[in-house]
């Protein structure tokens, strides 16, 4: 949500950005709070008229009392009495208008930073850069499905008849090399000086609604039925949510945070779930890291960030690629963002395993978030980035370390989270292993 100010004292800058985000039916919107705002302002102005109409009245009474004109006083009393009521019904006007002045503005994209490219949807996003050589190979990297399972590390028929299409069971060492991507980015991220929390998987509507767009929360949160309830998406929510309606010591700033949680998504839209995969599903697991700042220190953090997650992806040996997302492709609440995409040896092209965003004071202003610095009182900006989520960068692991056979070289800095183990193996067949275990019987004629 952006200030009120920006709408009071420069519209066409509100207008041109949503240009900008090619969203022109919200340009309407900026007229529509004008003209309510306006209303708001009017029923103030004369709020504070009987205020102070109040205060002279009082004052005249005092006077008249000590004149001995004690009617003259009871009327003003009288008068007086009704000032109060009045003040009541204007302020429950200007309460409405204050709430549908809030709604409109939530609507109303948050002003873009000047450095990101103009585009309409995401097939305009820019390439910034490219990290790492793909490995080359002489044979065809399977589906990683079809892998997982002749891995003997995915279950999903099983997992369709507990819980639907888009649910899976991980497995054996599959299911290890999951855990260990978490437990080493989490210790990647302990150690660049990230405070390292697990969040609540639940927050309530008042939280969703300051962390996300509408649009947003009706396409991805699942609401818990009878409860004021949602399951996270990914827990910037609750991370965020941990401050709503906090005055903030600037002296304490920055809070540089990193979190571990599963996460829960609709993913509704044209796109669907994949009937068989591990790419778009409605449960994974992520570890997240997140920053509260000063402001003006928020695009450096937002370059921090995006450098740590590159390292990281570099250490796992994974080529990679920085893909800056255009004024169409941002969501309402952001002012700037980059995903981190993965290179796919059997699709030939990248795929979005992470994604780095400034949300500047959008989502501190619709949770009620303050700064208290010198006197001043004001928003702090927030910022959050993935360090990794699986079953993506799991994805990413076993196209890309895939052998000929079917199994999967463990990246070195995994190893040690892996119980030594370097490689997950094809298993033998059943009759492989018969043949293996017997004993070679010479028949004498």
């Amino acid at each position: 949500m952006i200030d009120i100010n920006l709408i009071r004292e420069k519209p066409d800058l509100v207008r041109e950005n949503i240009k900008k985000k090619f969203q022109k039916d919200k340009l309407i919107l900026v007229d529509k709070v004008i003209e309510l705002d306006d209303k708001w302002r009017k029923l103030k102005y004369d709020e504070d008229v009987l205020r102070g109409d109040r205060n002279k009245i009082s004052k005249e009474v005092g006077k008249f009392m000590k004149k001995g004109e004690k009617n003259m006083a009871e009327k003003l009393k009288i008068e007086a009495k009704k000032i109060p009521g009045k003040i009541e019904k204007i302020q429950e006007k200007r309460q409405e208008l204050e709430k549908e002045i809030k709604s409109l503005m939530m609507k109303i994209p948050q002003i873009i930073d000047d450095s990101v490219p103009l585009g309409k949807d995401d097939s305009e996003n820019v390439e910034l850069e490219k990290i790492g050589k793909p490995r080359k190979v002489n044979y065809e990297i399977m589906n990683h499905a079809e892998l997982a399972e002749k891995l003997g590390g995915v279950d999903f028929d099983n997992s369709r008849k507990t819980s639907g299409n888009g649910f899976y069971y991980l497995k054996g060492d599959l299911a290890l090399l999951h855990s260990a991507l978490l437990s080493y980015a989490r210790d990647f991220m302990v150690k660049k000086g990230y405070e390292y929390n697990i969040p609540p998987f639940m927050i309530r509507s008042d939280v969703v609604k300051g962390v996300m767009s509408f649009e947003e929360m009706n396409d991805m949160m699942y609401k818990i039925e009878g409860e004021d309830l949602y399951l996270i998406g990914t827990s910037e929510h609750s991370m965020i949510g941990m401050f709503i309606d906090v005055t903030l010591n600037g002296k304490d700033l920055p809070y540089k945070l990193t979190s571990y949680s599963p996460c829960f998504r609709k993913e509704v839209g044209a796109h669907g779930i994949e009937e068989k995969g591990l790419y778009r599903v409605h449960q994974f697991e992520k570890q997240e890291m997140v920053v509260v700042c000063e402001p003006e220190d928020s695009m450096n953090f937002y370059e921090e960030m995006l450098a740590i997650n590159v390292e990281f992806f570099k250490s796992l040996g994974l080529p990679i690629r920085k893909l800056e997302c255009c004024s169409g492709d941002l969501a309402d609440l952001k002012v700037k963002s980059c995903d981190i995409e993965a290179w796919s040896p059997r699709r030939k092209e990248y795929f979005e395993v992470g994604s780095c965003s400034n949300l500047g004071d959008a989502q501190a202003r619709r949770l009620g978030i303050v700064v208290e610095h010198k006197g001043k009182r004001y928003h702090p900006h927030t910022l959050n980035n993935t360090v990794v989520a699986s079953p993506r960068a799991l994805i990413a692991l076993m196209e890309n370390y895939q052998e000929k056979d079917g199994s999967i070289i463990i990246p070195e800095v995994l190893q040690s989270y892996m119980l030594g183990k370097s490689t997950i193996d094809v298993p033998r067949k059943s009759s492989e292993k018969i043949l293996l275990g017997a004993k070679k019987i010479e028949v004498k004629k």
